[in-house]
């Protein structure tokens, strides 16, 4: 943690940075952007790889309303992958 002093020292060179060279604060951005998608990936695909498991464990309605909730993940990853990449 930050004290304030600091936390204000920050929030004002980055502000100074943002203003200063947009291009560089840019590609910041789209890195962080890129390393979330990365991670919603790999959720993803542990979540899949659990749903054979899951509906053994707690049953075939747990197993469907798992499988729903991740074909709907799954069309809306595919929709947005422009962001997530």
């Amino acid at each position: 943690m930050l004290s304030k002093e600091d936390q204000r020292r920050f929030e004002q060179i980055t502000r100074q940075l943002r203003e200063s060279d947009p291009q560089f604060f840019a590609r910041l951005d789209h890195r962080a952007r890129a390393r979330r998608g990365r991670y919603l990936m790999l959720l993803t695909i542990v979540l899949w790889a659990s749903l054979p498991a899951m509906t053994v464990l707690a049953g075939r309605l747990a197993g469907a309303i798992c499988a729903v909730v991740l074909l709907a993940n799954a069309g809306l990853m595919w929709r947005f992958r422009r962001r997530w990449l």
